[in-house]
């Protein structure tokens, strides 16, 4: 483990475990978490044999607080100067909600043209763009995310136990098994970082379009969602995110919500593992 420092002055946190000679897996997590939401397929993927990399976002984590730059461009930029001071070549991306906004931003900008990456996966992913607009009229509403930036200024701690608590892992579903310990994580990698952080990146991940980068990006990439989603509305996401990219693999969940790594992680495991390996993914 260890910090790099960008050149606006952001220290950035990140892991690194396995074999340095192995084919590197980078982790990009989701809002507003930390690099520890990856802790289940980090330990699955070091025992496959892999160099397993994650960092915390800034203002995530124990990356700093900086008050600048919380936008899918310095998301992007801090990715890519760990990667490049690791020298990490012939690479899996995979990114998680906010995190898969990144992995879009970082492939299409820099690590497709450094030659450096050699497939991505995008799970439950905001791109191309969450927002509602004329050009997007299956978007969410802005009047969600006005909503979203609401609560969290008012009680940050209660806004972070109730999402995990109920739509996140799909616990406010009938008969749904619900994990005190998920939900407690959750809340404690969210209040280890900034609410400056949280806050605006909100607007980061909600009304950032990614269309340019999708088209853009022409290595291997799967695109993996759950339909009971309640986060990321799928129809707007991971199907529109299949048609824009020139080489995807396509695979919905039935039942599955946003947290689908942590809910069904050994199938989610699999299912990446196969692709990383050149395996047919199978159908749902």
């Amino acid at each position: 483990m260890g910090t790099i420092t960008t050149k606006d002055g952001a220290t950035i946190f990140y892991k690194d475990w396995g074999p340095k000679d192995a084919q590197p897996v980078v982790f990009h997590h989701g809002w507003p978490l930390s690099a520890d939401d990856w802790d289940t397929q980090m330990l699955f993927f070091l025992a496959n044999g892999y160099r397993v990399v994650a960092h915390d976002r800034r203002g995530h984590g124990r990356s700093s607080q900086i008050d600048t730059g919380h936008d899918m461009d310095h998301y992007a930029s801090d990715a890519s100067a760990v990667v490049e001071h690791l020298d990490l070549r012939n690479a899996i991306h995979i990114g998680h909600s906010t995190g898969g906004g990144e992995v879009a931003r970082y492939v299409a900008k820099y690590g497709q043209p450094q030659g450096r990456v050699a497939k991505a996966v995008l799970l439950a992913s905001v791109p191309p763009l969450m927002l509602k607009t004329e050009k997007n009229p299956g978007g969410t509403p802005i009047d969600a995310f006005d909503g979203l930036r609401k609560v969290l200024a008012a009680n940050r701690s209660q806004f972070f136990l109730d999402l995990p608590s109920g739509p996140f892992y799909g616990f406010n579903r009938p008969g749904a098994k619900i994990s005190q310990g998920i939900i407690q994580n959750w809340w404690r990698q969210g209040m280890m970082g900034g609410a400056l952080a949280h806050y605006e990146g909100i607007k980061a991940f909600s009304e950032t379009d990614q269309t340019e980068d999708l088209k853009a990006i022409t290595v291997p990439t799967l695109v993996l969602q759950g339909d009971d989603d309640q986060i990321v509305p799928y129809k707007d996401a991971s199907l529109l995110q299949a048609k824009l990219l020139k080489n995807s693999t396509l695979k919905i969940y039935p039942g599955y919500p946003h947290g689908l790594m942590t809910t069904h992680a050994e199938v989610i495991n699999a299912d990446i593992l196969a692709f990383i390996k050149g395996v047919a993914v199978k159908a749902a």
